[in-house]
């Protein structure tokens, strides 16, 4: 009887996680009635839940979620002399009706956002690839963006979570009367339960989809704060990709009238263009370099120091393998890479610079 009413499951949820596969296979449809539709209004409804709490229910819940399996495992391991012949047939059926009903739930309250087109479409930015000498050109004019962003800064605040949730959803505001992709309600930015251990992974910030929440490593230094808690909230809106999470929070930091928000864009964006032409070009890499303020190779150093301090090895491992990276392929096997951030980076300054000798990316 058990066996049956498992098996019955199994299949009804099995039909619907092929339902909703086969829908994420249709991108046009899942943008208009799961993203533009049903996801606004359920995402909304968890930000305003999660809201109520002044801590991170989201990490809450992964770690009940990990203790639930893990007390899963050692209450099998000690009946495992126990065991009947029917356990055969039923604990693998309620192992797959676990995970199969934490995969519909995911993708109905947010996973499904990785099927819509990319917002690139939507926001009208096109992708033409670029060659080394417009990344240059591109990577020219972050520089002097940057450094100009830099002498107007007075003071970098010592932001608390609430202060970056309200200027956040502020800056959001200012952008979604441009394009309604901005539209953000019933924010909820939450610092993380543990700073020292998502240091340590090496995390900025992540989304929670089971609560709604977006969630700050607030260990961080204080300048990159304000652009990582746009892209974070950009996860909340439905942007799944993290490329695309930069572009959204970049645009929005980079509009808000902040200027340590706009600073704290154009740097984050600085540290991908810059790392593109260190592959492709390291000359001019440290051209650029070499323009670049003292306040601001402080910055890269601050922020260079605190990850290695959590994670001090590794770091050593990757600037060594990128390094080595480099001299076997002679400092050119990179130059068939490209992030999708600097591509849409590229077009945008592309867009403007034709319409004014002086351009400004914007929306």
């Amino acid at each position: 009887m058990i066996v049956r009413s498992l098996s019955i499951k199994s299949l009804i949820l099995v039909s619907l996680a092929i339902l909703i596969y086969t829908f994420g296979l249709f991108p046009t449809l899942v943008q208009k009635y799961y993203s533009a539709d049903f996801y606004s209004y359920i995402s909304s409804a968890l930000r305003f839940i999660s809201s109520i709490f002044p801590f991170a229910i989201g990490d809450i819940i992964y770690v009940l979620l990990i203790g639930f399996v893990l007390y899963k495992i050692v209450r099998l391991f000690k009946r495992r002399k126990s065991l009947k012949k029917q356990d055969r047939i039923t604990i693998p059926l309620q192992v797959l009706n676990f995970f199969l009903i934490l995969y519909i739930i995911f993708k109905i309250v947010w996973g499904l956002n990785y099927s819509r087109p990319s917002i690139s479409k939507e926001l009208g930015i096109g992708n033409e690839k670029y060659n080394v000498k417009e990344l240059v050109m591109l990577g020219n004019y972050f520089v002097d963006k940057t450094n100009a962003l830099k002498l107007k800064q007075v003071n970098v605040p010592a932001y608390t979570i609430n202060e970056l949730e309200s200027k956040s959803a502020a800056a959001y505001t200012i952008m979604a009367q441009k394009n309604k992709l901005f539209q953000y309600q019933n924010p909820c930015l939450k610092s993380v339960l543990s700073p020292w251990l998502i240091s340590k992974i090496g995390i900025e910030g992540y989304y929670a989809p089971l609560s709604g929440e977006a969630n700050m490593n607030m260990s961080l230094p204080d300048f990159v704060k304000p652009y990582v808690s746009c892209h974070e909230i950009g996860h909340q809106l439905g942007i799944a990709y993290e490329d695309e999470a930069n572009l959204i929070g970049y645009l929005t930091a980079s509009n808000s009238p902040d200027v340590n928000y706009q600073y704290s864009a154009n740097y984050e964006m600085l540290r991908y263009i810059l790392f593109e032409i260190r592959m492709k070009s390291p000359e001019d890499y440290k051209l650029l370099r070499a323009k670049l303020l003292p306040q601001i190779l402080a910055d890269f150093k601050t922020e260079k120091e605190f990850w290695r301090k959590y994670n001090g090895d590794m770091f050593g491992y990757m600037d060594a393998a990128f390094d080595r990276f480099l001299k076997l392929n002679n400092q050119k096997k990179g130059t068939d890479s490209y992030q999708d951030i600097v591509i849409w980076l590229w077009n945008i300054y592309k867009s403007e610079s034709q319409r004014s000798e002086s351009p400004k990316i914007k929306l």
